[in-house]
């Protein structure tokens, strides 16, 4: 018998705002699979730069090149739990530093344990985006030349959106 599967993934983050090291990843991720869903987790513990539609238009604009790549959004659930409602076969995790790794290893047991038929796949970025984060991108912004520092680390689409809000910002509070 011949059984044809759609090979499913899932990659989750905070998406606040997409950085290049989050491109890579799914450029690296996406040839993989059929389809690779790109979710943005809410944490309502967080208090995010970004709306979550501000979160999905810049991913839509940064994965516009990739047909299977889509984009979603979860909350108040467990990655896994979500990874199997979508029918995710696939958790695609990033590990940057030892950290990172220590932790994403206890959180993939965990997830074993959860749904067990959902595997997680590690991808190591390269060295030039294994420091970047979302978090060290938003220190960065205000301080002289800031504009050609973080243009380093976001991709083109998500530059033009901090400058913009950077712009209305400075405007509103004039």
């Amino acid at each position: 018998m011949n059984k044809t599967t759609h090979r499913r993934a899932v990659y989750a983050g905070s998406f606040d705002p997409p950085t290049k090291g989050h491109l890579w990843m799914i450029q690296e991720a996406q040839p993989l699979f059929d389809e690779l869903i790109v979710a943005i987790g809410i944490n309502p513990e967080k208090n995010s730069t970004y709306s979550l539609s501000e979160r999905k238009e810049m991913l839509q604009a940064i994965t516009a090149d990739f047909p299977n790549v889509t984009i979603s959004s979860f909350e108040n659930q467990y990655l896994v739990n979500y990874a199997q409602s979508v029918g995710a076969d696939f958790i695609i995790r990033g590990i940057r530093t030892a950290f990172d790794y220590e932790y994403e290893r206890s959180m993939r047991h965990i997830n074993h344990d959860l749904q067990p038929n959902i595997s997680t796949l590690f991808l190591m970025p390269p060295r030039e985006y294994a420091e970047v984060s979302s978090t060290m991108v938003k220190g960065l912004v205000g301080p002289d030349n800031w504009t050609e520092i973080i243009r380093r680390y976001v991709p083109e689409a998500v530059y033009e959106k901090i400058i913009e809000d950077h712009i209305r910002t400075q405007k509103e509070t004039k």
